[in-house]
């Protein structure tokens, strides 16, 4: 079975910026940083959608992990990164982070990374490291 995730962007008045928009109403900036190619500065660059992207899905990963295993787990931060090299760049590597507490904290980050629909997209193009911070 497979599902159809879209987000449309269209223009923000009175700048380049694009307000995206997905089927439910969320709504996302894309911009470039102020002064490069008319940007404002007023939402985020591509590589940084793409560790939006990877953070915010093992954010939600973490916490269906732990609801699957029944698991008391505190999530109080994630925090992903991509490294760009080349020319023109593209994303060499991605690493994730993130401080859980509870019991159950090993079990949860280990499912939610298996189970992690963004990286293990991800990981065919890139290596994604995985980290666990300290609280």
């Amino acid at each position: 079975m497979s599902r159809k995730i879209s987000v449309s962007y269209s223009a923000i008045s009175e700048t380049q910026a694009g307000l995206g928009r997905s089927a439910c109403g969320q709504v996302v900036i894309a911009d470039r940083p102020p002064g490069s190619a008319g940007g404002s500065g007023l939402g985020f660059n591509g590589a940084e959608l793409l560790a939006a992207s990877l953070g915010g899905c093992f954010w939600n990963d973490l916490h269906y992990a732990a609801h699957a295993l029944n698991a008391k787990v505190r999530v109080h931060r994630v925090q992903a990164s991509v490294d760009l090299a080349g020319e023109p760049p593209r994303v060499v590597r991605a690493h994730v982070a993130a401080c859980v507490t509870g019991e159950a904290a090993a079990q949860v980050l280990e499912a939610a990374r298996e189970g992690s629909t963004i990286a293990n997209s991800l990981m065919a193009s890139f290596p994604i490291s995985f980290e666990r911070l300290p609280d």
